[in-house]
Formats: structure tokens, C-alpha cells, sequence
């Protein structure tokens, strides 16, 4: 047993369902989960490790998800101009580079992805992997299972596909297609070999067909059938400009689509979402459904940015996302936390009022841990995941802030890296290191993986 003691901390935010703040405590952790938090110490207790945590304030891990994690290797770049086009309109032209990625890329920009979120708080990431490439490896996601057990944070892996050709109305060049088939039987290998359902797992797989505009009906249908036949969760992309090509081509509305497909419950959760009705998130929330919030890629596109207090009205369940790094340009959750609030914030006038920063924060915590079925993660509890982060705030660019401390991260904006960062009662990152990894070696050979993409680009 490996004891660790989290000694006097400034404060402890639990983020528990009493939304309490604790001063004056201690934190203790045993292996991988937290065992008590305390305002005193046995003097005779036995710590593997201590901790020392004056001037610091420790939070619950922040939980993305929604990601596209290979996309670290194509951000900042003018030459493919988000902000000028529709989403299918980027996808058209970015595809094009996406078919070339092979294994070895999807090992470093994964690396690339993963270093940025641990740096900045985040303890467990989903990513969304739709790109699979038939010439270059279609064992893509067992690249990102090897990355994120060498860098120590808490992976859930979204086997996506697209299974509609060019030819039939989708976005997707030949080498990047799949079979239905195809799609099912790998997600399949990837649930018996890495999906692991039990409490505090480091690895889970979820089925996540690309999206409806570009996937036969039968995926989805097949999709639910095989999630449902293991237990794992469904997810996909909804409401991102593909509406109006869906009701051209099948006379309905995306979500709709879905529901008659049976891609819709308390297993399933969408992405981005900006499209969709107050009458259909009043759908998502009777399925119980969850929407992953990806305010980023909003703003940068110019599309609209979701009315937070009416869809946690209808009981949908909202997470956040970063997104991909192409719509993004940054793996780092603290700064979707800013700007979710940010925005919110914007359109306050006109909508009457709006979340607070701490609603903000239950987001990317609890709301995170219930998206994705994981009641022993998103808060500081007894008996929950020692996954945290802690900030040191005893700076003077904090001087005036500290008496709110729940809601200081998206209200202040702070988006700089952590002090520290426990995963599963393992520090992954501490001292401005990683832990785990040998960083400047893995970035010098991602610079090189990185380099072979630059004049498919450029």
C-alpha cells in the first residue's frame, strides 16, 4: 500500500453534491483513491510521501470530453481558414490531409495532446479517433492506448469511422473509408482487448461512428446494438451545420435521425450540439442523453454558443470539450473553462442571466464523471479517484481574488500550467515536469513525425 499525504493545503474545492470548500484539512490518498480528508493528522501515521501544499488550492481532475487528439500536427494553419468556412466546407479540405497520418503520428500527436491536458489540470480525456487510414494502419487507438498509459492520464477511447464514400455526399476521401463491417468488427477487437468496466480503470472504449452525414444508416444502427451488447457508451458528432444537408437527404433533422435509430439514451452523448432546438435538447434531456460543450471551435467558427441554463433545465447532462487542435489550436481545459464562462457571460443580457464560473467547473468535473458513466471520478470524496490538481496561488497577480475560490478559475482566468497534477494516486506532472515520460525526448521525435505532414499542408 502506497500512503500519501496532501498536507495543509489553502483550501480543498471537493466539488461534491454539498459543493464544499474545506480550510484547514488534509487530503490522504492510499494507492489510487482518496481515503479521507481530514482536519487532523494521526501524528503517528506512516506516509510513503508528504506533500507539502501550503499556499496551494487542490480541485478534482478535469474531465474533456470530446477531443480529436491527432489533430495537434495540422493547428495554426492560415493556409486551412477555419474561421472563412462552414464546417462541412473544412472538412472537405482537411480530410484530404488527414488521409496521409499513419500510426506513428497518431503515437506522437496523442503524446503531443495528452502532455498539454495532464499540464493543465486534466486527469481523464476522451478522444474522439475517426482517423484510420487503410494504407497506413488501421490500429490507430492501440497508438493512443500505448501513449496514455506511458503518460499516466485516465484514457476513454472513441473508435470512430465513416462508412458514407465521396461519391454518396460525405466528406471523406477513399483511404480514410470503411465498411460498416469493417467499423464494427474493430471496435469489437478494441472492447474485448483494452475496455475495462471496472471502478477507477484507466482505459474504457466507446463506439463513436463519426457522424451522421457521413455514415451509412446501418452504422449507427449496428453501433447500438454492439455498445449495448458490452455495456460501453455511444457517441458521435450532432447539430455541427450538417442539418441542412441531413433533412435534404433524408427528410429529417440529425437528431431525429438518431432517435430513430436508437443512438440516443443515458449511454450516449453529443457533441457540440449548437444547432439543435430548445425543443430537442428537451428531447436529450428525457432521454437523459449528455451534450459535450465545445465553446472553442464555436467561437472560432462563428457559430452559436449554447444557452447552459436551458439545457441543464431540461436534465441533459453537460460536459466540456476541448476539441480537435485544428479547431482548436490547444489541448489546455482551464482555458475552455474561461471561455465557456466568457461566453455565457456575453450573451447574459438577452438570455436573462447566466451560470455561474462554479457551475463552470461541476462541468468539467461531475458533469465530465457523468457524461461518460464514471461515478468514482469528478469530485474529492472519500472512497473516490485520487485524481486532482492544485494550484499555487500565492502569487501576486491573485491579490483581491482569493475569498471565492470556487469560482476563481473561469472568473480570473486562469490558464497557466498547474502546480501539480494526481492521476489515480500517481503524480503525473510536478515541478513543471512530467513524471512519467522523458519529455524533451518524445519531443524531439515528435518534431520530426510532426515535420512529414507540414507539406501535405502547407
Amino acid at each position: 500500500m502506497t500512503r500519501i499525504l496532501l498536507k495543509n493545503p489553502e483550501a480543498i474545492v471537493s466539488c461534491d453534491r454539498e459543493d464544499r470548500v474545506f480550510r484547514n484539512h488534509h487530503l490522504i490518498v492510499e494507492n489510487e483513491i482518496i481515503v479521507s480528508i481530514t482536519d487532523s493528522i494521526d501524528q503517528d501515521a506512516l506516509f510513503d510521501e508528504v506533500i507539502d501544499c501550503s499556499g496551494k488550492v487542490i480541485y478534482p481532475g478535469l474531465i474533456n470530453t470530446h477531443h480529436h487528439f491527432f489533430q495537434t500536427f495540422v493547428r495554426n494553419r492560415l493556409s486551412i481558414d477555419y474561421p472563412s468556412m462552414t464546417v462541412i466546407e473544412w472538412l472537405d479540405k482537411i480530410y484530404r490531409v488527414f488521409a496521409n497520418f499513419d500510426e506513428e503520428m497518431i503515437y506522437y500527436s496523442s503524446l503531443t495532446a495528452m502532455s498539454d491536458l495532464v499540464k493543465h489540470g486534466c486527469t481523464t480525456a476522451f478522444d474522439h479517433q475517426y482517423c484510420h487510414t487503410k494504407p497506413n494502419g488501421i490500429k490507430m487507438l492501440d497508438q493512443q492506448v500505448k501513449a496514455a498509459t506511458e503518460i499516466g492520464i485516465r484514457y476513454v477511447g472513441g473508435r470512430g469511422g465513416n462508412t458514407l464514400p465521396r461519391e454518396k455526399g460525405s466528406t471523406i476521401p477513399a483511404p480514410m473509408l470503411e465498411t460498416t463491417e469493417e467499423f464494427i468488427a474493430d471496435c469489437e477487437r478494441l472492447i474485448k482487448t483494452y475496455h475495462d468496466n471496472r471502478p477507477f480503470s484507466m482505459t474504457q472504449i466507446v463506439v463513436a461512428p463519426c457522424q451522421p452525414l457521413n455514415c451509412y444508416s446501418d452504422t449507427f444502427v449496428e453501433s447500438v446494438e454492439l455498445a449495448r451488447k458490452y455495456g460501453v457508451r455511444m457517441h458521435t458528432h450532432l447539430g455541427e451545420g450538417e442539418n441542412p444537408l441531413m433533412v435534404e437527404r433524408y427528410g429529417m433533422r440529425s437528431l431525429d435521425w438518431c432517435e430513430e435509430r436508437g443512438f440516443v439514451g443515458k449511454d450516449v452523448w453529443f457533441a457540440h450540439c449548437w444547432e439543435l432546438t430548445p425543443e430537442e435538447f428537451v428531447k436529450l434531456g428525457k432521454y437523459g442523453s449528455g451534450v459535450s460543450h465545445c465553446p472553442a471551435p464555436a467561437v472560432l467558427g462563428g457559430f452559436p454558443i449554447l444557452d447552459m441554463r436551458q439545457i441543464r433545465d431540461t436534465g441533459a447532462i453537460i460536459s466540456l470539450g476541448c476539441d480537435g487542435s485544428a479547431t482548436n489550436d490547444s489541448s489546455n481545459l482551464l482555458d475552455t473553462l474561461r471561455m465557456t464562462y466568457l461566453m455565457q457571460a456575453w450573451h447574459s443580457k438577452v438570455r436573462g442571466g447566466c451560470v455561474t464560473p462554479y457551475d463552470v467547473l461541476l462541468m468539467a468535473t461531475r458533469g465530465g464523471a457523468k457524461t461518460l458513466g464514471r461515478p468514482e471520478i469528478g469530485s474529492l470524496e472519500s472512497g473516490k479517484a485520487a485524481d486532482l490538481f492544485a494550484l499555487d496561488l500565492n502569487r501576486l497577480e491573485y491579490v483581491g481574488g482569493l475569498h471565492d475560490i470556487a469560482n476563481i478559475i473561469p472568473r480570473m482566468g486562469i490558464t497557466e500550467q498547474v502546480d501539480f497534477t494526481m492521476i489515480n494516486g500517481k503524480l503525473v506532472f510536478y515541478n513543471g515536469e512530467l513524471q512519467l515520460v522523458n519529455e524533451y525526448e518524445l519531443k524531439k521525435e515528435a518534431d520530426k513525425c510532426q515535420q512529414r505532414i507540414n507539406e501535405l499542408v502547407d
